[in-house]
């Protein structure tokens, strides 16, 4: 099986999510709510959040690619 290197970054394809996957069991999401960037971290500790990391990692139909440089200008939108 080929190992993921940590952080990986996911965004859904409507691109109101992004994803920065920092181990299998969180990540930081950074989602949009109107206007408003909203950054939260997320610990998983119940089945549905490590679903969420897998199929985040490994479901093509679920989300995309994303890129640190695209993380990142949306996380620094978040604190203007």
């Amino acid at each position: 099986m080929n190992q993921l290197s940590f952080p990986v970054y996911r965004k859904y394809k409507n691109h109101q999510n992004f994803f920065k996957i920092i181990s299998n069991d969180a990540f930081e999401e950074i989602s949009f709510i109107g206007k408003k960037v909203i950054v939260t971290n997320h610990l998983a500790k119940i089945l549905p959040d490590r679903n969420l990391i897998a199929d985040l990692l490994h479901d093509n139909n679920f989300a995309e690619p994303s890129s640190q440089e695209e993380y990142e200008s949306f996380l620094n939108k978040s604190n203007e």
